[in-house]
Parts: structure tokens; sequence; C-alpha cells
């Protein structure tokens, strides 16, 4: 292994003026940076960043926290936050909560490996789970959290009560007179929002008939088992799924009981993921602006490493509905 010590000799500078070199926003003057960058190329020198935390008392790690991985949004999400990370010269170091609530394993963890800050990714966490690491002194952002107009943390996210109402009205402007909510689990701060929006957008509409369930995950196989027992009861003639895995469980259980969508039976979904727009699929949805939240999220974390003292802030991304196959077309 190629050693601080023999880009030194290489270029004929001090071991320190290497060290200088490579220490973010060290002195050193632009004759010996490009001696010593030369040395490294030509050697093949990469500095230690353990090394460098020692000398900066910054790691670089930035925990990544999140408690579904069963959802493919998640492979969109990871990809996005790493590569993000990546760009601007940190670490992610991934923490799976396997449907984990209390903050005290990842705290914990995350203390072992001294990060620079946490991002915690989930649309079902309480705002009190982001709130521990603040306590604990970690700068830290909830990304897809719940929107308040006083947030204790930075929030980045959507509004998911204006996009229940979206919801809502996509259904009424067709002319559906028996619609419902099926949502993620019943406890998720998201599937909460979701609802109130779609409910309260209907109780406008006394004149549709409206019914709510839940299942028990945002997963493929939790949507398709909830619509399979409201298959087997009186269903309504379109659902707002709250989120597209659960949408696509939901097709598979209607399309298995030998009904059409969108002939028999509509469904909405939310969040545009990638397997959304296949053909097979086909789904009607709501977009959440995934890169952008992911983007706007990282920014905030890095510039509260920055200023530790930064007043906490709400940022919302405006959703749309992307129209597809599997809602009656508009009158």
């Amino acid at each position: 292994m190629v050693t601080l010590k023999d880009v030194a000799e290489r270029a004929g500078v001090s071991r320190s003026a290497v060290s200088r070199t490579f220490t973010e926003g060290a002195s050193v003057s632009a004759k010996t940076r490009g001696k010593v960058e030369k040395a490294a190329r030509d050697l093949g020198y990469s500095p230690n960043a353990l090394a460098s935390s020692l000398t900066t008392g910054r790691t670089k790690l930035i925990g990544l926290v999140s408690n579904n991985f069963h959802n493919p949004l998640f492979l969109e999400v990871f990809d996005l936050f790493t590569r993000g990370l990546q760009d601007r010269g940190l670490r992610p170091l991934l923490v799976n909560l396997s449907d984990e609530t209390d903050p005290a394993n990842s705290l914990r963890m995350l203390r072992q490996y001294s990060v620079d800050g946490v991002i915690v990714a989930s649309s079902t966490l309480p705002p009190s789970f982001a709130e521990a690491f603040r306590d604990a002194g970690m700068p830290v952002v909830h990304s897809f959290g719940r929107y308040t107009t006083s947030p204790h943390v930075h929030v980045v996210g959507i509004d998911n009560i204006a996009c229940g109402r979206m919801a809502a009205e996509a259904l009424i402007a067709r002319g559906y007179g028996r619609v419902a909510f099926m949502g993620g689990p019943e406890a998720a701060t998201s599937t909460q929002d979701r609802a109130h929006g779609f409910l309260a957008a209907l109780a406008e509409h006394p004149e549709i008939e409206v019914t709510t369930s839940f299942a028990n995950a945002y997963s493929f196989d939790a949507g398709r088992v909830e619509m399979t027992k409201l298959l087997m009861t009186d269903p309504a003639e379109a659902y707002f799924c709250g989120d597209d895995v659960l949408s696509i469980g939901a097709l598979s259980a209607i399309e298995e009981a030998g009904l059409h969508c969108p002939r028999d039976i509509g469904i909405i979904g939310l969040n545009d993921m990638d397997m959304a727009r296949w053909q097979n699929i086909d789904l009607t949805t709501i977009r959440q602006p995934v890169a952008e939240i992911i983007s706007a999220s990282i920014d905030l974390v890095v510039a509260t490493i920055e200023a530790p003292g930064r007043y906490p802030e709400t940022r919302l991304f405006p959703c749309r509905i992307v129209e597809r196959g599997t809602l009656r077309a508009l009158s």
C-alpha cells in the first residue's frame, strides 16, 4: 500500500505538506499542492479517510435510517441518497430498522460510528423518532416526514393530506358513486394523513358512498391480501390505495378474481415509482417528486452540520396526478 510518506518523498516535500494537501480547508501553496497531487497520481495514492477524520473531527459518514425495505420504491430512494451523498464527498451508513419503532438501537449504532449527521427516510415513523437524534445532539433531517408548520427537526416531503384530497377529487371527477380508501398500516402517519385528506374532500359530497380499510404493511402482499378480502364482500367502484406497491398488489387480486381494471374497479396509487409505468401495470397514480426530496434532504443535513443551531424548517414539494390506465376516463 502506498503511504503518505511515499508521496512526500516522491514530491520532495514534508509529510505534513502532504497531509495539508488532502485536508479540506488547510493552508498549502499552489506549487506544493501541484507537486503532491502529481506524486499521488503517479503512485496511485488515496488519502485514508479514517485517518483524516482523526485530524478534522469529521467522519463524513451520514446515517441513513429506513424501515421499509420491502417496498420497491426504496431501491430508488437508496440509489439517489447514496449517489447524492457520494457526489458531495460524504459516505452513507445504512441502518435497517426492520419495523422497529424505538430509535434507541439506531442511535447507539450511529454514535459508535461517530456519524456527522442523520437522515431518517420514512413516511411512516412519527416525528418523535427523528427528534430523538436531535435530542442526542446529531444534525438530523426527516425525509418523507409528516408535514407541520412548526417542526422540531428539518422535514422534507409532501403534504399527504393534500394528496388524499387530490385522489378524492380525481374519483369525483370521473363520476364514481362508491369509492374507498385502502391504506397502509393504520398507525403510519402517512396513512393517517392521506386518509384524512381523502375523507375530508368526500365529506363535501354526501351523495358518494365512502368506506375505508387498511393493509398491514406497505407491500405487494399486503395490498393483495387486503383487496382479496374486500372482493369477498361488496367492493367499491374505485379505490385510492395510498401507495403504488399496495395498488399493484390490489391489481393482482382484482385480476385473479376475473375482474378488469378499470372497467369493473378503478385504482389510483401514490408515488409513481418506476414499476407503475410498466405496460402490464399502467397505474394511474400521484407522483411524489422523490429525487427533489432527496436532494433537498442532503442539502439540509449538510447545512445543519455546518451550522448546528440552524432553525428547523419544513420543505414541501408539490405532487401531480399521472394519468395512465387504471381509472375510467374523464367524461
